[in-house]
């Protein structure tokens, strides 16, 4: 079994302590970090925006990518959230080991 950080940007700390609050309590993620502070410029409906974000990561197991990506979603307030998988190909084996042991009982809906 392997685990990834899944990036997620939210409109402000608010909404990310929610959807961080969300993943944890259903046992989506093992643990999030919220980082206030952002600063974005990204393209959208053709022109060039500017705004203030904040990052949440979250740590988790592979095989519930695809669980959480949708969970984000449901309670996210963009239309397009961003939500990125990066894998996590090393570090220490029992931090890992935690990730795994904490997202095991993830609740199904």
């Amino acid at each position: 079994m392997s685990e990834s950080f899944i990036y997620i940007t939210c409109a402000d700390e608010a909404e990310a302590e929610a959807v961080g609050g969300m993943l944890v309590e259903k046992r989506l993620a093992a643990c999030v970090n919220i980082l206030p502070g952002m600063r974005s410029l990204y393209w959208w409906r053709g022109k060039v925006e500017r705004g203030e974000e904040t990052v949440l990561i979250a740590k988790t197991r592979d095989d519930l990518v695809e669980a959480l990506t949708e969970a984000v979603q449901a309670a996210h307030g963009y239309e397009v959230p961003c939500v990125v998988s990066l894998a996590i190909t090393g570090g220490n084996p029992d931090f890992l080991t935690w990730i795994r042991d904490e997202t095991t009982g993830a609740v199904k809906e």
